[in-house]
């Protein structure tokens, strides 16, 4: 669960940093933004996914 959690934060700080620099018009920060994003939000995403709807959180 934490891993999901931290890898949303970083999702989180991606998409500041996206438009931060989308904004700067540096297209290759953005371009390493949008994979940041598509990488680590894919992960957080499915990690919680896998620890609330099956049982893939481990056994307390």
């Amino acid at each position: 669960m934490e891993l999901g959690i931290i890898t949303l934060l970083i999702t989180i700080l991606a998409v500041i940093g996206l438009f931060r620099e989308f904004k700067r018009k540096n297209f290759f920060a953005v371009g390493y933004a949008a994979i940041t994003i598509a990488v680590f939000g894919w992960f957080s995403v499915m990690t919680l996914y896998s620890v609330f709807f099956t049982s893939g959180g481990g056994t307390v």
